[in-house]
């Protein structure tokens, strides 16, 4: 017996939807970064656990210490809240930061040449930070009530002292050049071990200058 044949049957005509989509192949573009995102990286230095983050534009906008895995947290939400609600996790923005802050670290760099942005700070917080940056040297100290009165209130030793506890660019603004009028270490973000180390590579590479003379 010879096989049937089926008449061969017209294709279905496509949907509108269907046609519309044929041949539709979107390009792939990376996502948008404007100058108002903020890029972040977490390193462990030697002097703990820190957080870096700067807008792409370019300004560091944080340098923190994250010892405990909620502090990231916190400092995530301060920038998504003061800067950018796009904070993204991408380390290549920060290099140059980076770069120098672990040059600053090994005793071969003297001050940061890096933009700040101080948004995440109080208005009294910035004026503290602004003035110890530019009146307290490598290698120098100060106290919270001379610093104090040299920013205009002499009586607010203590609230310079919570000012520069939630410095958000430490190192890169050297709050730990503020000591008790005693001499002694107090508070530190980072604690005091990576206080007194801070000040002692400052001062081992002053004596070092010295010697070379």
């Amino acid at each position: 017996m010879t096989p049937s044949h089926r008449r061969p049957q017209p294709p279905t005509p496509p949907t509108d939807l269907e046609a519309r989509l044929a041949g539709f192949d979107p390009p792939v573009t990376p996502p948008d970064l404007d100058g108002e995102d903020v890029a972040y990286t977490v390193e462990d230095t030697a002097v703990g656990r820190m957080l870096l983050a700067v807008r792409v534009d370019g300004p560091v906008v944080t340098c923190a210490f994250v010892p405990r895995g909620g502090d990231e947290d916190v400092v995530l939400a301060r920038l998504a809240a003061r800067v950018s609600p796009r904070v993204l996790r991408r380390p290549g923005p920060t290099d140059v930061l980076r770069r120098q802050l672990e040059e600053y670290l090994a005793g071969r760099r003297r001050r940061f040449d890096v933009g700040v942005d101080l948004a995440v700070a109080s208005g009294f917080q910035r004026e503290v930070l602004t003035h110890l940056a530019a009146s307290v040297p490598y290698g120098s100290r100060t106290t919270y009530g001379r610093l104090a009165a040299d920013v205009g209130r002499p009586s607010a030793s203590r609230a310079v002292g919570a000012a520069l506890g939630a410095n958000p660019l430490c190192v890169v603004l050297p709050c730990h050049r503020v000591v008790a009028a005693s001499g002694s270490l107090t508070g530190y973000a980072g604690g005091l071990a990576a206080k007194e180390r801070l000040l002692a590579l400052e001062t081992a590479a002053l004596r070092s200058d010295a010697q070379d003379v």
